[in-house]
């Protein structure tokens, strides 16, 4: 993208179940019609006569020949649609028009605003009652999340972080933690398709202050502050970073069951390590929430040709042990 806004031509080639990701993010990122060729899926493990049969045949999206999408689209000369650019509206209503309640769940799920769990519908005076757990103003910037690498950023205000703790179940006195996980900036909606989730890890007295539970179970559904401050985070960001469509925003292979909810609190307690948040230069007395982001691509350090023995060499030397 960045070749081609320099006024060179250029064919992006990607696996045909990535085309509508691709086009995407060539489009918000300012290039709508990139010039881009597609092969068919998968290059890893196959042999290097199927590999050139890619080349040598037609695009699965086009069903144009390969070569024929690739030197056309080398040799073309750049539009000037190719280099206009593209801009977005992402003005919403605050407020929704009054409906009955079942109606606005049926929306809220139309729209896909939710988990497909039920949720609590975040009318005016709760999402206002949520606000009492902060001393933050309502219309202040929290952060922005951007559902995969090389989409836009999306900003979120505090009230938008409360509306999706309300949606949650959330009570006032746990927004304090999910306002910093919406700060962090890490998305628990990541797009991959090794099918990502963001666990998260709270430490330091805020634990007991909202009942975090961090016994046998502490993974489990069996704490309210732990299950709806991680389903907050699910939720808002989902919202409020432009998306979680699957097979567009999201590409997790089989999805994640984590993607519900990953939250809970170290048992500071009884562990023989030091707290995860006095490792990282935190004080005891301090409360925190770490975010983490699972998969990265440790283990997928092989060619698309080599045997299994060379694969599970590969492997185990891209682990990284921590």
């Amino acid at each position: 993208m960045a070749v081609e806004a320099d006024g060179v031509p250029t064919v992006a080639v990607h696996t045909n179940v990535f085309a509508r990701l691709a086009r995407n993010v060539a489009r918000v990122n300012g290039t709508p019609t990139l010039r881009q060729a597609f092969v068919p899926t998968p290059v890893v493990g196959v042999s290097a006569e199927q590999l050139r049969a890619y080349i040598e045949g037609p695009d699965p999206v086009s069903g144009r020949p390969f070569l024929q999408e690739l030197l056309e689209g080398l040799t073309g000369e750049l539009t000037a649609a190719d280099l206009a650019g593209v801009s977005f509206e992402r003005n919403t209503p605050r407020l929704l028009e009054p409906a009955s309640e079942d109606d606005l769940h049926a929306r809220f799920e139309r729209e896909r605003w939710t988990d497909h769990a039920p949720i609590v519908l975040p009318t005016d005076e709760r999402v206002a009652a949520m606000l009492t757990g902060t001393s933050r103003r309502p219309d202040e910037v929290v952060g922005q999340m951007r559902p995969t690498n090389y989409r836009e950023f999306w900003q979120y205000t505090v009230e938008k972080v409360a509306v999706n703790a309300v949606m949650a179940g959330a009570r006032p006195e746990y927004l304090p933690v999910i306002l910093a996980m919406a700060a962090s900036g890490m998305t628990a909606r990541q797009s991959s398709t090794t099918s990502w989730a963001a666990p998260a890890i709270v430490n330091g007295p805020v634990r007991q202050q909202i009942g975090m539970h961090c016994g046998i179970g502490a993974m489990g559904p069996y704490s309210h502050a732990n299950v709806a401050i991680g389903r907050a985070h699910a939720l808002l960001s989902q919202n409020l970073q432009g998306g979680s469509v699957v097979g567009d925003t999201y590409m997790g292979s089989i999805g994640n069951a984590y993607n519900y909810a990953c939250t809970w609190a170290e048992n500071e307690e009884r562990s023989p390590w030091e707290p995860l948040h006095v490792q990282h230069g935190f004080k005891p007395e301090d409360s925190t929430v770490t975010v983490f982001l699972g998969g990265w691509y440790t283990i997928s350090g092989y060619g698309p040709r080599d045997t299994w023995e060379q694969r599970f060499r590969h492997a185990l030397a891209a682990c990284e042990p921590y």
